[in-house]
């Protein structure tokens, strides 16, 4: 490994943080990750993590990016009881008023709560000896040298009701802090511009509940397979998602856009399930033993921010993860992005910290476009949020409309589909000339489509 630098300082333990500070430790000598909150010893959520009682999954690239940061890790968490599936052959994914079809594939994915994979990956990540964690510590600002141009480290304070205030000396400084990263504004305030940002508002809301469901209604109403995934299409873009999760529970979550949200009281919130277009986690969770409440979660818009468009940037300084740019959660996918841009900070590590910005946010860029570009054109298929509808976003939206009903009957492309929107492929895939006239024949030939097709596949 390269040797770059003898201390990096991470701003924020979430996944983003710990992908970060995995990357970092291979080149140098000590990473300290720097926390807001407490961090739990046991499997709780934490306030620094508002999607954490909601429903997660790991989509089949997150899974093998966290199996090469810490080998071992598919076998260790499930031994704690996360649930492996088959990513086309054990789910219903139902959209475009069709399931696709089932088939065995070579993806495997995760059910296992956000609290449990975060505490897992910290657990491996502190076994490392060059790692450590500061918890209950508030980045005030970075430190910037004007005359070398560069962040030299940090200004700490403890939240231990001291107010004390230190400095923490880094050769680069990573933020991590997620959504609300001050970035923007402590780069205006070394005078450099702010990242032209990018947003797509949604007003998207949805309400989760873990239980327990009963074995027989498993059987008879998801037909053998593990989870459901309703996405949200026309003609009332509901959405609904049941996951298995560690400690034999299942994760229900139910939502919808601007004014259509899923209630707050078992009577409205099962009559919401029962208004979705299929009756799958209506009919499993109806006699379903509750274990939480019911816990709503808002999200307003889809937001990027365009780092690898400034022509100046500080050296020493990185902005990583949702930080960068913030999904839609309706798509999972933000935990893989973070995963996969790990891999992209180790790469641009190897060649050193001199000019590391531009490097790394441009291959970020790169990572986060097609989860982007799916987030973002699938939201703009709902006539309710406004966007810009290009002719390309039409074009698409029409196509893997096709697509996905052509799926229904066809392994190969169901196959593909997932491949793309579990990150494992680019969506040009989709596009290639035998999957194109596959979809050509199917749109010709699905005058009349058999909506249960995808769950009576081998």
């Amino acid at each position: 490994m390269v040797h770059v630098g003898k201390h990096a300082v991470v701003v924020g333990a979430g996944m983003g943080g710990l992908l970060a500070a995995r990357a970092l430790a291979d080149h140098f000598d000590e990473v300290t990750i720097l926390e807001r909150d407490a961090l739990p010893d046991s499997a709780d959520t934490r306030k620094g993590v508002p999607q954490g009682r909601h429903t997660h999954g790991l989509l089949a690239r997150g899974r093998e990016v966290l199996e090469q940061s810490f080998p071992g890790f598919t076998e260790e968490i499930i031994a704690q009881g996360a649930v492996p599936a088959d990513i086309v052959n054990d789910g219903l994914w139902f959209n475009y008023g069709v399931y696709l079809h089932n088939a065995p594939s070579k993806m495997v994915g995760l059910g296992v709560s956000r609290p449990t994979l975060e505490g897992f990956v910290r657990r491996r990540l502190l076994q490392l000896p060059n790692i450590r964690v500061q918890e209950r510590r508030d980045v005030v600002e970075p430190v910037f040298d004007r005359p070398s141009g560069r962040v030299t480290g940090v200004r700490v304070q403890s939240k231990n009701g001291s107010g004390d205030k230190e400095t923490l000396e880094a050769d680069l400084v990573v933020d991590t802090s997620g959504r609300g990263s001050a970035s923007p504004t402590w780069l205006n305030a070394f005078g450099f511009a702010k990242p032209p940002e990018e947003q797509v508002t949604v007003n998207l809301g949805y309400v989760t509940r873990f239980c327990r469901l009963k074995p027989e209604h498993m059987e008879n109403y998801l037909h053998g397979r593990k989870f459901v995934l309703m996405g949200a299409c026309l003609p009332d873009f509901r959405f609904g998602a049941l996951l298995p999760q560690e400690g034999e529970r299942w994760t229900v979550t139910l939502g919808g856009y601007m004014d259509d949200q899923a209630p707050l009281d078992d009577a409205g919130f099962l009559e919401f399930a029962r208004g979705l277009q299929k009756p799958e986690i209506f009919n499993v969770i109806r006699n379903a033993e509750p274990l939480t409440p019911l816990t709503p979660y808002k999200f307003v818009s889809n937001t990027r921010r365009h780092y690898e468009k400034l022509t100046h940037f500080p050296e020493g300084y990185l902005v990583y993860g949702d930080a960068l740019c913030s999904f839609d959660p309706v798509y999972g996918q933000g935990m893989t992005v973070a995963c996969v841009e790990s891999l992209a900070l180790r790469e641009c590590l190897a060649k050193g910290t001199q000019g590391i910005a531009r490097r790394f946010f441009q291959m970020a860029s790169r990572v986060i476009e097609t989860p982007w570009q799916i987030a973002v054109g699938s939201d703009l298929q709902n006539p309710r949020v406004e966007g810009k509808r290009t002719a390309q976003v039409r074009f698409v939206n029409w196509y893997i409309a096709k697509f996905y009903r052509a799926a229904q009957r066809d392994a190969a492309l169901a196959t593909r589909f997932l491949e793309v929107a579990n990150l494992m492929q680019q969506p040009t895939a989709l596009l290639r000339p035998a999957n194109a006239l596959k979809v050509w024949n199917g749109s010709r030939d699905m005058q009349h489509p058999d909506l249960g097709q995808g769950r009576q596949a081998a």
